[in-house]
C-alpha cells in the first residue's frame, strides 16, 4: 500500500524525506545549469550531443635537435598552460639609437660595410673588400628610414615601379640611362624591362633564349636559375610569369643598390660576390645559370670563378654567356674569348648554341656534363676532380677550390638524373634524402605538417595580412616544407639553412626553392627594409648558446619592412625572451594557442623619428 505523505509525516521518516527533497533539488540545479551554458545539448534519454564540438588540434611533429622534423604521432609539448602567466606587454629598458653614419645610415649592412676592417685588407685584387667582414661585437644601432618613406608600392606593380622615396638613389639611372634599366618619374622609379643586353626588352632576350634551345622549357625542365650580376633584375623578375624562381645576386658595388631595387620590387635577390669564397649555395644546385655583361673574369685565379659556378649548377644544366666576347672580334674580345674557350674545354662543357639576335647582342649557351666519361679522357687532368667531401655540404666561409666538384650520386652510388619536372618536383621524392629507413617517411610527414599548419593556422587563425607580404624570409627551413606550403601565394621565400642545423639545403633546391647557408649570429647579406615577413620556427635553441638574443632582434629589425610581421613558433622560454626586445622596439606582439607569437613592426625610430607615422 502506497505511503501518503500525512503517514510519512506520522511515521517520522524524516531522514528520507529530506534526503529525496535535496536530491531532487540537485538533480533539478544541475539541468538547468547544463541547459543555460551548453544550448547544444538537449535532453533525452541516454543525454547525447547533437552538434558534437570540433576535433583537438591536429598534433605537430616536434624537431630533433638538428631541425629535421620527426613523425608528426610525437606532438609537441602543450605549452598553453605556461602561456596563460605570459604579460605581452612587459618591455626591456633598452636606450635605442640610430646608427651613426651619416647618410650611409639607411642602406648600413654590417657585415658588408665594416670600413675598418675593409681599410686593413692587404689586397682587393680579388673582390675581398665586397665579400663579408663582420664587426665584432654585433653593433646594437637601428637602421633609420629614409625621408619620405612609405609603404612599398604592391606586387604585382611593384615589378615596374616603386617609391622614390624607399631608395632614394638616382646615380644608376644616370649610369645606366641609355641602357633603359630604371628611369625616374615623379614620385616613382620605373622599370621598363631594358638592360645593357637587352636592346629589345627583357621579354624579346628572354623569348630569344628559347627559341635558340627550345630544350630550355622555362617553368617545366628549367625552374631554378642564378643570375649573376644582375643589375635591378629585371630577367629574374620575368621569368616569374613562366614558374621560374632566380636568386639574383650582385656585390654591393659603385652601382647603388641594385640588389636595394630588385627586392624593393618584389623580386627575389641577394648580395654576393664571387671573390676569394665559396657562394652560400650548394653543389648540383641551379638548372640554369645566367651572364648577361657581369664584369666577372672567369679565367682570373685560375680558372676558379668558373669552377665555382661548375660547383653550383647541376651536371646537364646550362650556363647561358652574353658579353661582348661571344659576338665581338676585336683584339681584347678575342683574347677574352680564346681564355674562355680553353677554360671551358677543361670543365668538359659543351657549347651547345652561339648565336645573335637582331640587335646584335650574342649568347653561347654551354652544357656541364652528366657522367665522368669526358673528365676521364681528358689529356690534362687539369683543373683535378675534387676529393670525395666526408663532411657536410656547408660552404660558409670556404675558399674557392681549384677542382671540379663530384657529380652527385643516390644512396645507391647511382650518378642522379635530371629532376622531375615541376611542378611535380615540389613534392616528389628528393634525392638528396638521408639513407635512413625512415626519412621518406619523414619527409611525406613533414610536407603534410606544414599543409596542415599553413592553412589552418597560419592563414586562416592568426592576423597576417597576406596581401602586404611579398618577400618572405624563413630563418630555419628544413626541407622547405613552409614555401611549398605557400607556393600557390603571390609570395617567394628565401630558404635559410642555418650553419648549425642539419645541411637540408640540396633538398631544398631539388624541390624547386631556392635558399642559402647562414649564421644568424651575424648579420644578413640584404639591405634594411627589404623582407615583409620573417618566419622562424624553433630556430632560437641552437643560437642561444652562441649569441645574444638581442642582437639577433636588432637584425630581425633591420631587415623586417615597416608594417611587416615576424611570426615565431618555438618554445614559451624562447617566446618570453624575445617578446620584451621587440616590444622595447616598440612592435605590437600578439600570442597564439601557446606558441605561435606574432610581432609587427611599425614605423617607429628613435629621437627625431619618434613620431614618424605610416604613410
Amino acid at each position: 500500500m502506497p505511503i501518503s505523505v500525512q503517514n510519512m509525516f506520522k511515521e517520522r521518516k524524516f531522514p528520507f524525506l529530506f534526503a529525496f527533497s535535496f536530491l531532487l533539488i540537485s538533480v533539478t540545479i544541475l539541468l538547468f545549469s547544463y541547459s543555460s551554458s551548453s544550448p547544444s545539448l538537449l535532453l533525452s534519454t541516454n543525454f547525447q550531443v547533437s552538434d558534437p564540438l570540433p576535433p583537438p588540434p591536429r598534433p605537430l611533429p616536434s624537431r630533433s635537435p638538428n631541425n629535421v622534423p620527426v613523425s608528426s604521432t610525437k606532438p609537441v609539448p602543450k605549452t598553453t598552460a605556461a602561456a596563460s602567466d605570459v604579460d605581452l606587454n612587459v618591455s626591456l629598458d633598452i636606450k635605442w639609437e640610430n646608427c651613426q653614419l651619416g647618410p650611409l645610415a639607411v642602406d648600413y649592412i654590417p657585415c658588408l660595410d665594416n670600413w675598418k676592417a675593409i681599410k686593413e685588407l692587404k689586397s682587393r685584387r680579388r673582390m675581398e673588400h665586397r665579400e663579408r667582414h663582420c664587426p665584432k661585437p654585433s653593433p646594437r644601432c637601428l637602421a633609420p628610414l629614409p625621408i619620405g618613406y612609405k609603404v612599398p608600392v604592391h606586387w604585382p606593380k611593384s615589378r615596374d615601379m616603386i617609391w622614390y622615396g624607399n631608395v632614394p638613389h638616382p646615380k644608376l639611372v644616370e649610369y645606366k640611362k641609355e641602357q633603359n634599366w630604371v628611369r625616374k618619374s615623379g614620385d616613382y622609379f620605373v622599370f621598363p624591362g631594358g638592360g645593357t643586353q637587352f636592346k629589345n626588352g627583357v621579354q624579346s632576350y628572354i623569348d630569344f633564349i628559347h627559341k635558340t634551345l627550345p630544350a630550355i622549357k622555362w617553368g617545366k625542365n628549367i625552374r631554378v636559375i642564378l643570375d649573376v650580376g644582375c643589375g635591378v633584375a629585371s630577367f629574374g623578375g620575368y621569368l616569374l610569369d613562366k614558374d621560374v624562381i632566380t636568386m639574383s645576386f650582385a656585390p654591393k658595388d659603385e652601382h647603388e643598390s641594385q640588389i636595394q631595387f630588385a627586392l624593393e620590387r618584389g623580386i627575389p635577390a641577394i648580395l654576393s660576390v664571387i671573390g676569394t669564397q665559396k657562394l652560400t649555395f650548394p653543389d648540383n644546385a641551379y638548372d640554369l645559370i645566367h651572364c648577361a655583361r657581369c664584369r666577372v673574369h672567369w679565367d682570373g685565379d685560375g680558372g676558379k670563378p668558373l669552377l665555382e659556378l661548375n660547383r653550383v649548377l647541376k651536371p646537364g644544366g646550362y650556363f647561358i654567356w652574353s658579353a661582348t666576347p661571344v659576338y665581338r672580334d676585336d683584339e681584347r674580345d678575342s683574347k677574352v674569348w680564346k681564355s674562355m674557350v680553353a677554360l671551358t674545354t677543361s670543365l668538359c662543357w659543351k657549347i651547345v648554341a652561339k648565336t645573335v639576335d637582331s640587335t646584335g647582342v650574342g649568347l653561347v649557351i654551354y652544357q656541364k656534363p652528366s657522367s665522368y666519361s669526358c673528365y676521364k679522357q681528358r689529356k690534362e687532368k687539369l683543373p683535378p676532380l675534387c676529393e670525395q667531401k666526408t663532411n657536410q655540404n656547408v660552404s660558409w666561409y670556404e675558399p674557392l677550390s681549384y677542382c671540379i666538384s663530384r657529380l652527385p650520386v643516390d644512396r645507391m652510388g647511382n650518378l642522379l638524373r635530371w629532376s622531375t619536372p615541376w611542378p611535380q618536383r615540389l613534392s616528389s621524392k628528393p634525392p638528396s634524402l638521408p639513407s635512413e629507413p625512415d626519412a621518406e617517411d619523414i619527409f611525406i610527414e613533414d610536407t603534410k605538417h606544414w599543409a596542415a599548419l599553413v592553412s589552418e593556422v597560419y592563414l586562416d587563425g592568426l592576423a597576417i595580412s597576406l596581401g602586404r607580404i611579398r618577400n618572405v624570409i624563413d630563418m630555419n627551413a628544413g626541407y622547405g616544407g613552409f614555401a611549398a606550403a605557400l607556393i600557390d601565394q603571390p609570395l617567394w621565400v628565401m630558404n635559410v639553412v642555418p650553419i648549425d642545423a642539419q645541411d637540408t639545403l640540396s633538398i631544398i633546391f631539388e624541390r624547386g626553392l631556392i635558399g642559402v647557408y647562414h649564421d644568424w649570429c651575424e648579420s644578413f647579406n640584404t639591405y634594411p627594409r627589404t623582407y615583409d615577413l620573417l618566419h622562424a620556427s624553433f630556430l632560437f635553441k641552437n643560437l642561444k648558446e652562441r649569441c645574444d638574443i638581442i642582437d639577433l632582434a636588432v637584425e630581425m629589425d633591420r631587415i623586417l619592412r615597416p608594417g611587416g610581421y615576424l611570426l615565431v613558433q618555438d618554445t614559451m622560454e624562447n617566446i618570453k625572451k624575445l617578446n620584451p626586445v621587440l616590444r622595447s622596439l616598440h612592435w605590437s606582439t600578439t600570442l597564439y594557442q601557446g606558441q605561435f607569437l606574432v610581432g609587427e613592426k611599425g614605423f617607429w625610430r628613435p629621437s627625431e623619428n619618434d613620431n614618424r607615422k605610416e604613410t
